[in-house]
């Protein structure tokens, strides 16, 4: 049987918003580097790198 393996990191294409899934709040949060929250634009309508080259199951070999 296959294992789903969900993203644990996200990046928008269009403004470089990074997000990192939080397991305590169920939900995605604004990354920090050094303090700083990866924010990106507020306006923007996220594009985000998780697309069809993303392969959520683990191989099993």
């Amino acid at each position: 049987m296959a294992t789903v393996v969900p993203p644990s990191k996200r990046e928008c294409e269009r403004c470089g918003r990074v997000d990192v899934w939080d397991d305590e709040r169920m939900n995605w949060t604004i990354a920090e580097d050094d303090g700083e929250k990866l924010a990106g634009d507020p306006q923007c309508l996220h594009e985000w790198d998780i697309n069809g080259s993303y392969n959520p199951f683990e191989s099993e070999e």
